[in-house]
């Protein structure tokens, strides 16, 4: 049993900076990737950022170059730094945590970006 939540999301202002947190807790033996996704009202969830077991990682192409996924194995807890913010961020961000078998997620967190 794995379970996720996320925190850190807010209001910020545009080219603002915010770093969202994925707390996991139960068993974690089996967890190979974890990722963060994003949904806005009326869109297509989209993946924003994913890291592997051996530390590789993966970003959407609207998000290179600004956010930054990363992990703390002592807390359990992934992270989302998000740089250079732009109204079109504005989302639920959703973590995910990956085994062989399933994907696990988070309830989601509110980032509204303001212009």
């Amino acid at each position: 049993q794995v379970q996720l939540v996320e925190s850190g999301g807010g209001l910020v202002q545009a080219v603002g900076s915010l770093r969202l947190s994925c707390a996991a807790s139960g068993s974690f033996f089996s967890i190979n990737a974890m990722a963060w996704y994003r949904q806005a009202p009326g869109k297509q969830r989209e993946l924003v950022a994913h890291i592997s077991s051996g530390g590789s990682t993966t970003y959407g192409d609207r998000v290179k170059g600004r956010f930054t996924i990363f992990r703390d194995n002592a807390k359990n807890t992934a992270y989302l730094q998000m740089n250079s913010l732009k109204p079109e961020d504005t989302a639920v961000y959703y973590c995910a945590a990956y085994s062989i078998s399933q994907v696990y997620w988070g309830q989601g967190t509110q980032v509204t970006v303001s212009s």
